[in-house]
């Protein structure tokens, strides 16, 4: 039970820390994180993707170097 809430407050403090370097709601990203787990990796993953599309556009060239 214990290794169960010390993963759970580890992904809650990755998904803050990632939501915050991509410019989405870090708060909203680690309650999901502390609740649910790595549960929210694919959605959290999909929504990072949407947001770097709507900030970059979707017939835009990207080259990352």
């Amino acid at each position: 039970m214990l290794s169960l809430v010390l993963v759970c407050m580890i992904f809650s403090a990755y998904f803050y820390v990632e939501a915050f370097k991509w410019g989405m709601n870090a708060r909203r990203w680690a309650a999901a994180g502390l609740l649910l787990g790595p549960a929210v990796l694919p959605m959290f993953s999909i929504s990072r993707h949407i947001h770097w599309r709507n900030a970059v556009g979707y017939n835009n060239l990207f080259v990352a170097a």
